[in-house]
């Protein structure tokens, strides 16, 4: 050892960091790791270095933004967790992006940026030095000069440097106005760089133009801005509000005075101020009145334009010389092998003769052979036909039912991301001959208006349904309005077919809709049932044979995939057996482990099975689509999703599109189909048992259904039949004389 090394002056130690229970004081440091983060609310468990210290200390409090490495200046006192021990309780958390070589590289590794990494951020770092933040935002072109970045990569950091930048600036605002961070970026890519002034001018834009955020929010960034609680601009808003919220929930009306009451007991304004704003909302673009009925005017156009699209159809001719009905049902036996039933034979024969027509029925009753014989006297004759359901997994079923190409009503119009419009539209119709439309009852007003608008008057229109599901997710009962009117043709097929009639689903779906107990297999049948039913009704034990089934006996005795093969059903979203808490306890069970990212509280993991919850016309994924994870890039922050047959990216500002799909609610599942369905049907789900919501789950499950429930809750479901009535007036459009030209 030589003498320097022996007689080397050890380092001063640092000062230890003083502690005084209760008393308010400054803390300043880095950010070295988010323990915890809600996106709502910006509330964050955090570790900070203290400044001039080498051990981290806890930082609680809410922080509009937070990125590991940047520098936290904090306001607030120490207190003494009686779990985990001393933290700093922030009143005030400010952060700013970091200075040293160190802190950035951990800023930029941390994941903030699409397209760098751990690796990019220290080739970064090492190059530039503390000056790489400036360089990224002034002088980007400077990045080619490190191997490995190129102009693609240069520009999407700068693109994601800008956009973080300018989300920052959005929440910081915006935090102070009770908007969390997680509807701040939503708001910055809605209206970029103009978000602040944009939401000063009028924050009640916000519950119109970005999609989840409601009135409530707006209201309140509204009041904390200084705008009136009697204001006409507050009572404008808050009456089309109402009306939305009535759109959401099925209606396409309400009267004046529903919406004075309900505008009154929202908004706490007077009636006089509230009447002299619905005048004022009469003159715009919103709302539009008939006699004392209050529509959303895209509500109101599309009921007239269904009615006179209907009416334009029925009276002209086809394009095609017409069809011998009975001749060609005679052909159709023959080649599809099979006798038809009587109620099929009319049925086919309706759809023939006639130039609209809807046929109707429950499962098992044939509607799939009237389609495929349609199919076949069409293809025989030469037509031009066009086959097509609401979602993709309802058209790849039809598809596959036919031998024909089937495609969702957004392909088959075409749907154009740039415009918001259809390529296909009354301007440009739909060219051929016949159409066939399945799963009519998912159909909304706003879709359906957007397929007869762009129909031909010669084009021969056959709506496939079955009117005892639920409705349409979206405002209007389109497909039992069509019915009620009158004047379609319309054939329902009760007849359970033989071949079918062993099955226990089949049959009690009809049992259901009859308002008749379940059919149970007898114990000596339970391996050969597609049906079962195991009775439980505390959450803990409805929990444990959930998880019992998905994991065991299902994959065990029918060679069926848990992730991919099994969907649990609920009634509900909220509470211990909703579907929230269902696919977090799903998720760590059947895919704990594996490549993910985290967004919003959720973890989207590789393998994951996610849904779709809002219609995105530039993605071509629509609320409902049901895909798996089958790509995640942690570096990018990205994933890519597989949905019937096509991938399609998500990042994370679009991550709040997806939620977990282990379990789904019955309303979302309409159109689908399953191998197997898991059903929860409880006491605690007692607000929505329904009839037809019981029946809707049932129908599912194409070979194995399992109830884990309560009798009680079967018998409530079963016997509850009153579906709650939407305002509509489309069959009273529909009866109505054709109004003079």
């Amino acid at each position: 050892m030589t003498y320097n090394q022996r007689y080397k002056p050890k380092p001063k130690p640092k000062p230890k960091l003083e502690v005084k229970l209760g008393e308010p004081v400054e803390l300043t440091g880095v950010v070295e790791s988010i323990v915890f983060r809600n996106e709502d609310n910006g509330y964050t468990v955090c570790s900070v270095k203290p400044d001039g210290q080498r051990e981290p200390v806890t930082v609680v409090g809410a922080s509009a933004a937070m990125w590991i490495g940047e520098t936290m200046r904090a306001d607030g006192h120490w207190i003494r967790h009686p779990r985990h021990g001393f933290q700093f309780q922030a009143n005030e958390i400010t952060c700013m992006a970091p200075t040293s070589a160190r802190g950035i590289e951990r800023y930029l590794a941390s994941g903030m940026i699409r397209g760098v990494g751990k690796v990019t951020a220290k080739r970064l770092v090492k190059h530039f030095g503390a000056e790489t933040l400036h360089i990224i935002e002034k002088e980007s072109q400077r990045m080619e000069e490190i191997e490995g970045i190129g102009p693609i990569l240069r520009k999407r950091i700068k693109e994601s440097w800008n956009e973080q930048r300018g989300t920052r600036d959005i929440m910081i605002f915006l935090q102070g106005h009770g908007i969390g961070t997680g509807q701040a970026a939503r708001i910055y890519r809605q209206y970029g760089a103009d978000a602040i002034a944009l939401v000063r001018t009028n924050p009640y834009r916000l519950c119109a133009d970005v999609w989840g955020i409601g009135f409530k929010t707006a209201d309140s960034v509204a009041m904390s801005l200084g705008i009136p609680e009697n204001s006409v601009i507050r009572a404008r808003a808050g009456i089309v509000y109402v009306m939305r919220t009535l759109s959401e929930e099925g209606h396409c009306h309400c009267t004046e005075a529903e919406l004075l009451l309900f505008a009154e007991q929202l908004l706490g304004i007077s009636v006089e101020i509230l009447a002299e704003a619905l005048a004022a909302e009469l003159q715009g673009k919103w709302l539009t009145k008939e006699d004392d009925r209050i529509y959303l005017t895209t509500l109101y156009e599309n009921e007239c334009t269904i009615a006179q699209k209907i009416r334009d159809l029925i009276d002209a001719p086809p394009n095609f010389k017409p069809i011998q009905s009975t001749k060609a049902v005679v052909w159709a036996e023959e080649q599809m092998h099979i006798h038809f039933a009587p109620q099929q034979r009319l049925a086919l024969e309706t759809a023939l003769d006639s130039k609209m027509a809807i046929i109707t029925g429950g499962p098992g009753v044939g509607k799939t052979t009237i389609i495929r014989a349609l199919v076949d006297v069409y293809h025989r004759r030469g037509l031009t036909f066009y086959l097509a359901a609401p979602t993709g997994r309802a058209a790849r079923r039809m598809s596959e039912a036919t031998g024909h190409d089937a495609v969702t009503i957004h392909r088959l119009l075409k749907y154009l991301p740039q415009t918001g419009k259809f390529e296909f539209h009354a301007g440009n119709p739909l060219p051929g001959d016949c159409l066939i439309l399945d799963e009519v009852s998912m159909v909304d007003l706003p879709l359906m208006a957007a397929v007869m608008e762009a129909l031909p008057k010669h084009m021969v229109v056959i709506l496939v349904g079955d009117i005892d599901q639920l409705p349409s997710v979206g405002p209007g009962n389109v497909l039992r309005d069509l019915i009620q009117s009158g004047v379609i043709p319309c054939e329902a097929l009760q007849t359970i077919f033989r071949q079918e009639a062993g099955g226990y689903i089949v049959r009690n779906a009809h049992n259901i809709n009859e308002g008749h107990r379940l059919e149970l297999p007898e114990p000596s049948q339970h391996g050969l049932s597609d049906f079962y039913m195991l009775p439980c009704n505390e959450p803990d034990e409805v929990l444990q044979r959930l998880l019992e089934l998905v994991t065991k006996r299902i994959p065990q005795r029918f060679h069926l995939n848990p992730l991919t093969d099994i969907q649990v059903l609920s009634p509900m979203r909220r509470a211990s057996l909703g579907t929230d808490n269902l696919n977090a306890i799903l998720q760590e069970t059947l895919n704990p482990q594996g490549p993910e990212i985290e967004r919003f509280g959720r973890k989207y993991r590789l393998r994951d099975r996610v849904m779709q919850i809002r219609n995105n016309y530039d993605k071509e994924v629509f609320n409902g689509d049901v895909g798996s994870i089958a790509a995640v890039d942690p570096e990018e922050q990205t994933i890519v999703v597989e949905m019937d047959g096509r991938r399609v990216g998500y990042d994370l500002t679009d991550l709040d599109e997806l939620v977990h799909a282990y379990a789904g609610t019955i309303h979302k599942s309409q159109g689908s189909e399953y191998p197997a369905v898991v059903i929860l049907m409880t006491t605690q789900h007692f607000k929505m048992l329904q009839r037809n919501l019981l029946y809707t789950a049932v129908t599912r499950g194409k070979q194995l259904v399992c109830i884990v429930g309560s009798h009680k809750a079967i018998g409530m479901a079963i016997a509850n039949t009153e579906m709650r009535q939407r305002r509509t007036s489309l069959k009273d459009r529909l009866r109505a004389p054709e109004p003079a030209s």
